[in-house]
């Protein structure tokens, strides 16, 4: 009878060990304005890296260059203020 207490009471306590590192807390979510600014910094990134395409490329002309810039800076624009507006 002793021995098969000690042995339900140590499968137990071993289930319970297990079963608490198979669930670890889930992590907070971040806020809605945590991941706006995020997706600002990606946009503000994204905006700069292609920028700096155009303008270095070694074969296009300055129309094209302007026009692509033009076209970039409209598309910018319209990303940031949808982006305004969620937050």
């Amino acid at each position: 009878m002793k021995k098969l207490l000690i042995s339900t009471l140590l499968v137990f306590g071993l289930s319970m060990n297990v079963f608490g590192q198979k669930h670890p807390p889930a992590p907070p979510h971040p806020s809605k304005n945590e991941l706006v600014s995020l997706k600002m910094k990606e946009l503000d990134k994204k905006y700069n890296t292609e920028k700096k395409l155009i303008l270095n490329h070694p074969l296009a002309t300055k129309q094209m260059k302007r026009d692509q810039m033009k076209a970039l800076n409209k598309r910018y624009q319209t990303e940031k203020r949808l982006l305004k507006q969620v937050k």
